[in-house]
């Protein structure tokens, strides 16, 4: 069985990791590497380093141009599999696995297609999410259902942990898909494309509040956790300088002013009294 994964986040390593121990991948494709941290040091992507760390070959691309199709169709691949990788594939490249192409996409397709399908469920309040396991085409999350299970949320569910939890599910989910490919058992289900919803590629701006229009505390919560770990919730607040600085509002009650370590809402009244008056607004009913 020859498998060419996509995928460059530690959400993507997740599935990534579960797929390798049943089914060994003949090629990972990820990004390049990307400057991170205070020194802006190269670093390498989940997937690149899980792949390093049990020898697997790796094309690192920024663009699936025909010289990385080319490289991925030398492998002849059974299957190629997408998970969370942010990249479109073009169709030339959708043409080349034997049996299918197929995405591991965090909602209950035909709802929430898109890039953000993870943090869009929680801004909207859902109490029901999942995974579905798609044959991929030249339209996004369009494709037909080849699997599907769903995820009760939690109470206090962040856009990190449900995507931990679905790319766990997907990763084992997506293995009942390819024994069914292999034993002639597949089904796939064409989508309801009238009842599709479409999610959007959320900014840093997405995440800011305007501390002069509070916004209620059920909106507030939802923010903090569908933004996190990114873009988070933040304002400008002025310290005593007169400067402004960025504050976070994170989960669990957390508030991270700029260049600082987490801390609870008492530790930040306590040390910053001043502060802490502007953006006590957002926490009014």
């Amino acid at each position: 069985m020859k498998i060419v994964f996509l995928g460059n986040t530690k959400y993507s390593a997740i599935g990534e990791e579960i797929i390798h121990k049943k089914f060994p991948l003949s090629l990972v494709v990820t990004t390049t590497d990307r400057p991170s941290g205070r020194k802006r040091e190269l670093k390498p992507t989940a997937t690149k380093q899980f792949a390093n760390s049990k020898n697997i070959p790796v094309l690192e691309t920024d663009n699936l141009d025909k010289k990385a199709v080319s490289q991925i169709a030398k492998i002849k691949p059974d299957f190629i599999i997408v998970e969370d990788y942010g990249l479109i594939l073009p169709e030339s490249l959708l043409e080349i696995p034997r049996y299918a192409p197929l995405n591991i996409h965090h909602s209950l397709l035909p709802k929430y297609r898109g890039p953000s399908p993870a943090p869009s469920t929680i801004l909207n309040g859902e109490k029901i999410s999942g995974v579905t396991i798609i044959s991929m085409t030249e339209l996004v999350d369009a494709g037909d259902i080849l699997a599907q299970v769903k995820y009760e949320l939690k109470a206090a569910e962040t856009t990190d942990s449900l995507l931990t939890a679905l790319n766990k599910l997907g990763g084992e989910l997506v293995l009942k898909v390819i024994e069914d490919f292999i034993n002639g058992k597949e089904n796939p289900v064409e989508q309801n494309h009238k009842e599709a919803t479409i999610t959007k590629r959320f900014t840093k701006q997405d995440g800011f509040v305007d501390l002069g229009n509070p916004l209620d505390r059920q909106t507030l919560d939802r923010m903090i956790r569908a933004y996190y770990p990114w873009p988070n919730v933040w304002s400008k607040v002025k310290v005593k300088s007169g400067k402004s600085i960025i504050v976070k509002f994170l989960p669990e009650g957390k508030i991270q002013p700029e260049g600082k370590k987490p801390m609870t809402i008492a530790q930040f009244k306590n040390g910053y009294p001043q502060v802490y008056e502007q953006i006590s607004k957002l926490f009014a009913d």
